[in-house]
């Protein structure tokens, strides 16, 4: 549990009721009180409206123990004993000064929403003052497909949205997506060789198992089509999802991801790569990306996401990194491919991209009817994690406007 910094408070007798005791409403006063000391004293009263969220009551729950009289002084302890990715529980110790007595204990859920009302994902800053995220999590859905079995992500109810992570990551990479978009079915697989599903040899990775490997979670699951988002590499799978199964796919959004195949100092690259994974590991792959992973800003205030990075490369097997490595090297060019498309799509781009540059979004967006392309500031390759907030509000935005 991480404490706040405890606080002093006196009952004025403006708080008490026609007995001298402290109204039990008040006593919310005084939490609520307590708490923006600790802001005071901490990051600032402003550390969320500079952050431009909000935490809103959901639910809180009093325990009154002994009763408070006017001018006694209580103690105030606060401690976080649960964050998620939108909420956080505090829980609330009161004692009177004087004797050490429990007054009272309190335990509130707060969820964190944005201007509008919608709920958000806690912006870093906020995230570094409250402190380690409390442990928890998904058991995933386990799926056959083929010559594996699938670790799958599943949450919530409502229109099915398929999401692919790319290279080197996991399903992890869009753990802020999982937890706010509301009002649809998350879906988010780790690939063959990565995370909790199976690892075949390095010769078990086509674009077409990929895509193949989509279709067995849309099955397993009973859905026949689902709006299918794809981050880099995983956009490279849903143009082969497109050319193999189109009638699976509702709408498309693609994240830092392009058309056009790798040149030939591109293929060099990706073998010289693959070498570097089978003689020295995923540190070292890790260690080679890095640099162009992330935008700038990213890399200078918020460093936990380098690490999640390097935590998500760790989770691929070897095999599993060779393997897509030579899928990442002769995969097609797919521009013939978007030409054809005619479902609902969105593509977002890191604005300091250096892998797929804004340019190859926006040369997307040229050629699929009615797409609409969105820049992301102050993002790289990864928007969907580095800049959550933007990249979630367009998602909900588009998501609400299908059909």
């Amino acid at each position: 549990m991480t404490p706040f910094p405890t606080v002093e408070l006196t009952v004025y007798p403006y708080e008490c009721d026609a007995f001298g005791h402290l109204n039990q409403a008040a006593l919310l006063t005084l939490l609520e009180r307590a708490r923006w000391d600790a802001l005071a004293r901490g990051p600032g009263m402003d550390l969320f409206e500079r952050n431009g969220v909000w935490p809103a009551v959901r639910k809180a729950v009093v325990e009154y123990k002994a009763a408070a009289l006017s001018r006694d002084v209580l103690r105030i302890e606060t401690t976080v004993t649960h964050r998620g990715t939108t909420s956080l529980t505090l829980r609330h110790a009161v004692r009177r000064l004087a004797d050490d007595v429990l007054v009272a204990e309190a335990e509130m859920v707060f969820v964190c929403i944005d201007r509008i009302g919608r709920a958000t994902p806690i912006p870093e800053e906020i995230v570094r003052f409250l402190g380690p995220r409390s442990s928890g999590g998904h058991a995933p859905v386990r799926v056959p497909a083929g010559d594996v079995e699938l670790g799958v992500d599943v949450r919530g109810e409502g229109e099915p949205v398929l999401l692919v992570h790319g290279f080197p990551f996991d399903h992890t990479v869009w753990r802020h997506q999982l937890a706010t978009l509301s009002r649809v079915k998350r879906i988010a697989p780790d690939l063959r060789g990565v995370g909790a599903s199976g690892a075949p040899a390095s010769d078990g990775y086509t674009l077409a198992r990929y895509a193949d490997d989509l279709v067995a979670v849309l099955d397993a699951l009973g859905i026949g089509a689902a709006v299918v988002c794809g981050l880099s590499m995983g956009g490279y799978v849903v143009f082969e999802l497109l050319r193999r199964h189109p009638e699976r796919v509702r709408a498309i959004v693609l994240a830092d991801t392009k058309a056009e195949a790798d040149s030939e100092e591109g293929k060099r690259a990706r073998d010289e790569l693959a070498a570097v994974a089978e003689q020295q590991g995923q540190d070292a792959v890790t260690d080679r990306l890095l640099p162009r992973l992330l935008a700038p800003a990213t890399l200078a205030t918020q460093p936990e996401v380098a690490t999640q990075v390097r935590e998500m490369a760790r989770r691929w097997t070897v095999p599993g990194l060779v393997g897509a490595l030579r899928v990442l090297r002769d995969r097609p060019d797919s521009t013939a491919t978007l030409r054809a498309v005619r479902v609902p799509t969105l593509i977002v781009v890191g604005q300091d991209d250096q892998v797929s540059p804004p340019d190859a979004a926006h040369a997307m967006a040229a050629l699929i009817p009615g797409a609409r392309c969105h820049l992301i500031p102050a993002a790289g390759h990864l928007a969907p994690l580095e800049q959550p907030l933007a990249t979630g509000r367009l998602l909900a935005d588009f998501l609400s406007g299908l059909p």
